[in-house]
């Protein structure tokens, strides 16, 4: 499994903020290249402000299933649920929050 940098509080990437049952992804964060479990995370202890995912770079893996370790590119991810490898359903409130890691797409 990747490293996960922040506030975790158990194996599947939840932490502090965030710890709901389905609450099992972490984002690897564009400035850094590294993975935090949620945006307060990467405020708290990055130590530099978050940059969003530039829609040019969408097809970058950018997001981790904390229940299997598997990667999925940003657009993977905006377009599913949950783990397309292991099926873990994935928190859908984390779209309220989406605007903070991934630049908005234009609309056709």
């Amino acid at each position: 499994m990747r490293r996960v940098l922040g506030r975790p509080v158990d194996e599947q990437t939840r932490c502090v903020h965030y710890r709901t049952p389905l609450d099992v992804i972490a984002i690897k964060f564009g400035c850094c290249q590294e993975y935090y479990p949620c945006h307060s995370c990467h405020e708290e202890t990055a130590g530099h402000p978050a940059v969003q995912w530039p829609v040019e770079e969408y097809d970058a893996e950018a997001v981790l299933c904390g229940v299997c370790g598997h990667e999925l590119s940003v657009r993977e991810y905006l377009a599913v649920d949950g783990c397309p490898r292991c099926r873990a359903r994935f928190n859908p409130g984390c779209a309220l929050h989406a605007h903070l890691y991934f630049e908005p797409a234009p609309q056709d």
